[in-house]
């Protein structure tokens, strides 16, 4: 196994406590911190009174980054990748970076932690044990294709959506899934006015398009398709004999 050169470090998101004592140790031992933005890195670094460089990588200069982090691994340095709140690669900047290292053979290892569709989909009370997570739905293009994509979808489907388009949101997954479909929004997850609404579709956008402001990040949970599939009708008597009377014209007749 090659020496790890890449941590995955997942951050708070929201209660600070929720740190993990091997996720402080990591980011005190490596040689630099990747963030997704150092000023909020920087915030809980200071807070757990650790001082180590801070790189900028994000969605929007990934690219540019992968090549020359990449040549700082390869000469054995040590880093950590973390996102503003919760595991890194998930929604968030890290799929690239692991991918070239572990082409080149470098050592990648992620710490478990918090992510906030975990605890959004225990509290929905819907079923765990098979879901899909679709993280954010494409805003513009292609959204409403996966959407149909989704309408037979049997598990249970996770979301993550902003408060400026989550009203929107649930109005299209209740015209696709039907506004009868259970579901729940969680916002603010481990933060101080956390909140979780249960009930249809349809009531949870009259609920929050009645409000004056919406804060927080948001995880939309929504029960899969449990109707069972639709049945083939059985042929009739009819069609029964019409069946019987084709294969009757199909036998040879002998005569050669």
């Amino acid at each position: 196994m090659p020496n790890t050169v890449l941590y995955l470090v997942p951050t708070p998101i929201g209660n600070l406590e929720d740190i993990t004592l091997r996720a402080i140790r990591v980011l005190g031992e490596v040689g630099t911190v990747l963030c997704e933005d150092t000023r909020t890195s920087g915030r809980l670094m200071q807070h757990l009174g650790l001082k180590k460089p801070l790189l900028s990588y994000h969605l929007h200069n990934e690219h540019q980054q992968v090549p020359r982090l990449l040549a700082r691994l390869e000469q054995g340095e040590t880093m950590a990748l973390v996102s503003d709140a919760g595991t890194p690669g998930i929604s968030d900047p890290g799929f690239l970076l692991v991918r070239e290292c572990l082409a080149k053979g470098l050592g990648v290892e992620c710490l478990p932690g918090a992510t906030a569709f975990v605890p959004a989909l225990l509290k929905s009370g819907f079923g765990a044990e098979r879901f899909t997570f679709e993280g954010f739905l494409p805003v513009k293009k292609g959204r409403q294709t996966r959407l149909q994509q989704l309408a037979a979808e049997t598990r249970t489907m996770i979301f993550y959506e902003s408060p400026h388009r989550i009203v929107k949101t649930l109005g299209q997954l209740a015209k696709v899934l039907g506004p009868s479909r259970p579901a729940s929004v969680s916002r603010e997850l481990t933060k101080l006015f956390e909140e979780t609404v249960t009930g249809t579709l349809a009531s949870l956008e009259a609920d929050f398009a009645a409000r004056p402001a919406i804060k927080g990040e948001i995880v939309v949970v929504v029960e899969g398709n449990l109707a069972p599939p639709a049945r083939e009708p059985r042929p009739g008597r009819e069609d029964r004999t019409r069946r019987f009377a084709d294969a009757d014209d199909d036998e040879p007749d002998g005569d050669d």
